[in-house]
């Protein structure tokens, strides 16, 4: 692939650094040989710089109602025939309790993007009720303005992550059709707004499986390299999910193999040494165990992608939203489930994939930051 092949970002001053060169040789066609050796370096260096460890969270979605029409997406503001249900706050303190009985300290809150049901006071108030409980907490919500993500870090949030979905301008427009989610260059521009408001941690990604796999990482890392240089405080991870079978149906537009997804991870810890990459339970358990010695170092498990469904909690009140109105139906609280956003494929437990890790000579990581930490360091 010669160095050409580079793409640009419209909104971001991307130019062929060197380190972009050198990304692009790594996503030059290779053949296995040349991929395992990728993959022994990129392990080789993953270890150098984060030792044996692996760190384990758990998204705890909060709400799956959403005025965005994403045409790949189950929680889409289209699939008027799904479930919905925005758990209360003491419903979301209990799927913490569970999460925290199993192991976790570290927990992603998720949700649509909906203001009549998510506005920034109740995630603030979903914050502030767990920030006793948990002493990691990241949020994946709809983009913000400044001073709502500072408002979300003094709450006691401290991650942020938002993925791009798809770098490619002219695919992002026809997959995002309705809501606020249409504007690219918001959605760009949100990493710099949540380390302007003070997160610590940020999270980026693109969905694979809508555009050429090589050209989505190349934009992707071309992003990675922007942040790294204009938000220097924080710390940053990368992921590389792949599209999975979701409410409506959506099928990948493009081919995103096993193969591919090991060159990609190699790539981004060959360019990146630093940076964390996050596998989660998109993939298959075989796929995950032979991919976690390789460059990942941070995991999901046992994950839910519904409202409530570590618990059952909010199914009393499941209901239908069409047009931006909520619409009764009957149903049983205890069989039916608010929507996922996208099925699992790793249904392991938490406790199965701890000791999957530990057989890979691996230690799992539940809890590895403290708020205390910057109290002791201001005193």
């Amino acid at each position: 692939m010669p160095t050409s092949f580079i793409p640009k970002l419209d909104a971001l001053p991307v130019r062929k650094s060197p380190l972009m060169e050198r990304f692009a040789a790594l996503l030059e066609p290779k053949g296995p040989a040349q991929i395992e050796a990728m993959a022994k370096e990129s392990q080789i260096i993953t270890r150098r710089n984060f030792g044996k460890t692996m760190r384990l969270f758990a998204p705890l979605y909060v709400s799956n109602e959403c005025v965005n029409n994403c045409s790949y997406c189950g929680f889409s503001r289209d699939n008027n025939a799904i479930l919905r249900v925005t758990l209360t706050v003491d419903q979301v303190v209990a799927e913490a309790k569970h999460l925290v009985a199993q192991g976790f300290r570290n927990i992603l809150l998720v949700a649509g993007e909906h203001p009549r049901f998510v506005s920034d006071g109740y995630l603030e108030e979903c914050i502030r009720a767990l920030r006793d409980l948990v002493p990691t907490i990241g949020i994946e919500v709809g983009p913000m303005e400044e001073p709502e993500y500072e408002r979300m870090v003094k709450a006691g949030a401290e991650g942020l992550v938002v993925y791009q979905e798809t770098y490619d301008r002219e695919i992002y427009k026809d997959m995002h059709t309705a809501g606020p989610k249409k504007d690219f260059d918001w959605r760009l521009a949100c990493p710099e707004r949540g380390y302007a408001g003070g997160f610590r941690r940020i999270g980026i990604g693109a969905l694979f499986g809508l555009s050429d796999w090589r050209l989505e990482a190349l934009r992707l890392a071309a992003h990675l390299e922007h942040l790294y240089k204009h938000c220097w405080k924080s710390t940053f991870t990368v992921a590389f999910p792949r599209l999975r079978p979701a409410a409506g149906g959506f099928t990948p537009m493009t081919d995103f193999p096993d193969w591919a997804l090991v060159q990609t991870i190699c790539a981004f810890r060959l360019t990146f040494p630093e940076v964390g990459i996050i596998l989660s339970t998109r993939e298959s358990a075989p796929l995950r165990d032979a991919l976690a010695p390789l460059g990942i170092t941070v995991m999901s498990a046992g994950s839910h992608t519904e409202p409530g469904g570590y618990t059952g909690a909010g199914n009393e009140d499941l209901h239908l939203t069409v047009r931006g109105k909520r619409v009764e139906v009957e149903t049983k609280a205890d069989t039916n489930r608010a929507e996922g956003q996208f099925g699992i494929a790793d249904q392991r437990s938490p406790h199965s994939v701890a000791e999957m890790l530990r057989q890979s000579g691996l230690d799992p990581v539940w809890k590895d930051w403290d708020a205390s930490i910057l109290a002791t360091m201001a005193a």
